[in-house]
């Protein structure tokens, strides 16, 4: 297989860089280090609540040069932590909670779309999940069961057999699957572009191809000057380890995606894939995909391997082998896409933390606000966070403040070479269990041993 040229597709035509760079020293109310969603929504609600703030974002690159311009374009009502667990931890009551305040995002960001971003192809046609042996079966069943313990029901995750699954995509080997309608899909980079132009008019200041050499308390130090501001947000996510006060923070796992042509109708009525759903299966090392709004098939999943320090430069975003490891799954799942062309491929690090739970948080004896860990459901995620920051910061006290991600802090990841030992055990047990489900076995000591070191 010949290797397409590492391009993104939600970057077809886009500029790298449209703004200037920091001049110089600056002060401000709040100052925002990364030009992602995490950052741009919180911008974006602290104007729409207090005009008269002056924020600034700082960006080493370019407005959504991180994950949120290279994800799937997946916005889910979901955080790392499931809603199970946080029943578990918290009460059912607390889970709905949170599951209410996400679906509420997800409706924000759709009206936000319409207005700011119309290009950016929003639909909210649900998630399918298929399992496609014993084993994924197995778990999915139960993950459908513990939500309706929680008091949700068939309108939030119903369970399909293999007949309803093949009515909706027609993809190899159904052992069943669950449908949701809480997910929908989004181009990103135009999503994180609309919001980015979004916070200008309020008058927010981004400065683009300006690095942070370090984030303290009331100051940060760009490789273009000084920025003292009383509230200074963390919002890097997956390339949080470049900075030397936050390296063991989170850990930066590198997810791949690639792209297909433009498919044919017929093509699609030999997929059957109808709606623009999501989709992925039941295995442990996690694949997603949607139907764009121009008719591919944009597909992505996990399995490039960690560089030993955290590094996050682009080497590994061109990661032949995984990128050919992902176009073969996807013909796995459709054999009818073997002749297909990839016309994209690209990828990127997502944020990580030790307990793989997000968190959100204000230190106010310091000013320093955080947020982070999505583990790639930050589309969703990061609009949540950024209303919270924005309470946060300006003193509010809403439901939002007391949701149990508030606060939370992991703790941090091993120093290396013990890091670097533990994500690649942690990388070859995942692929070895898939490997042992995919053949019909169901391998308990092994997932929950992978469960355990997770």
């Amino acid at each position: 297989m010949a290797a397409t040229p590492y391009r993104c597709l939600w970057a077809d035509g886009k500029p790298t860089a449209t703004r200037s760079s920091l001049p110089g020293n600056h002060d401000a109310d709040v100052c925002i280090v990364g030009a992602g969603f995490t950052g741009l929504w919180t911008a974006w609600h602290l104007l729409r609540l207090d005009p008269s703030l002056r924020v600034v974002v700082i960006e080493a690159n370019h407005v959504g040069y991180g994950a949120s311009g290279r994800n799937g374009g997946w916005v889910q009502t979901a955080l790392p932590s499931s809603l199970v667990e946080i029943g578990r931890s918290h009460g059912s009551a607390m889970a709905l909670r949170v599951h209410t305040a996400m679906a509420e995002s997800v409706s924000m960001i759709h009206r936000f779309a319409t207005t700011y971003a119309p290009d950016a192809g929003f639909s909210h046609a649900g998630h399918l999940h298929v399992a496609r042996s014993p084993a994924q079966s197995e778990r999915l069943r139960a993950w459908v069961a513990d939500h309706h313990r929680l008091g949700m029901s068939d309108s939030d995750f119903q369970w399909l057999e293999p007949s309803q699954v093949r009515e909706m995509v027609g993809v190899t080997n159904i052992r069943g699957g669950y449908f949701t309608p809480h997910c929908a899909v989004v181009n990103p980079r135009r999503l994180v572009d609309g919001l980015a132009t979004a916070c200008e008019s309020l008058g927010v200041h981004i400065f683009e191809q300006t690095k942070a050499r370090s984030v303290a308390e009331q100051r940060v130090e760009t490789d273009a000057g000084l920025i003292r501001a009383p509230f200074v947000l963390r919002a890097t996510e997956g390339y949080t380890s470049n900075l030397a006060s936050s390296r063991r923070d989170l850990l930066p796992i590198f997810s791949m995606m690639i792209a297909t042509e433009p498919l044919r109708e017929e093509q699609w009525e030999q997929i059957g894939w109808r709606d623009r759903f999501t989709f992925s299966d039941g295995r442990h090392l996690v694949i997603y995909g949607q139907r764009t709004d121009d008719d591919r098939i944009a597909f992505g999943g996990r399995g490039a391997p960690y560089r030993f320090g955290s590094k996050t430069d682009d080497f590994y975003a061109d990661n032949i082998g995984a990128h050919r490891r992902l176009q073969e799954a996807l013909v796995e799942l459709f054999p009818v896409l073997s002749t297909v062309a990839i016309t994209h491929r690209w990828g990127g690090p997502l944020g990580v933390s030790r307990d793989w739970e997000a968190g959100v948080g204000l230190d106010r004896s310091t000013g320093l606000a955080w947020a982070g860990g999505y583990v790639g459901d930050g589309v969703g995620a990061a609009h949540l966070a950024g209303q919270t920051l924005a309470d946060l910061i300006l003193g509010y006290d809403t439901d939002r403040t007391t949701l149990p991600w508030v606060g939370h802090r992991s703790r941090k990841w091993e120093p290396e070479p013990f890091r670097s030992i533990g994500v690649r055990t942690v990388a070859r047990l995942t692929a070895t269990v898939d490997e042992v489900e995919s053949k019909g076995s169901v391998p308990r000591l092994r997932a929950r041993v992978l469960k355990f070191l997770r």
